[in-house]
């Protein structure tokens, strides 16, 4: 027995399944990306990524995505009833690890200073809307 949960405080999903799960005392989340909240799926509504009227980009920031991608996180944990400290694993996915991996790194680590995830990142040809990160996350939930 599992209980869906879904939030209008993080980005819609960009298909048909809920922003999280619980089973007993574990939540997993499902991908969560750096869209704003009320961002539709075909609109960019990522912050620091400008495209033109083809797509391509004309400004590309990747410390707001990850800065977007932490605070979508913490919304989803704490409509599920969990917390940032409650996080014990998580999964990157970058579409340029060359490129985006040590800024990533840098920014993690201010925010995992206490509570320390286990943790996996992998590149990925890319994700299904104009991002460059991904997060797979599992928690855990108090009773």
């Amino acid at each position: 027995m599992s209980d869906r949960i879904s939030t209008n405080d993080a980005p819609k999903p960009v298909g048909l399944y809920p922003h999280a799960r619980k089973v007993g005392n574990l939540l997993f989340l499902s991908g969560v990306g750096p869209r704003t909240a009320g961002s539709g799926v075909h609109d960019s509504g990522v912050p620091g990524l400008e495209l033109d009227h083809n797509g391509n980009f004309k400004a590309f920031d990747f410390e707001a995505q990850v800065h977007s991608v932490f605070q979508n996180v913490k919304k989803i944990l704490e409509a599920s009833g969990s917390s940032w400290e409650e996080l014990v694993d998580v999964t990157v996915f970058l579409v340029d690890m060359k490129r985006d991996f040590h800024t990533f790194n840098r920014i993690y680590a201010e925010y995992f200073k206490d509570n320390q995830p286990c943790r996996t990142t992998c590149e990925i040809n890319s994700l299904p809307t104009p991002i460059a990160i991904e997060l797979k996350c599992i928690a855990t939930v108090k009773s």
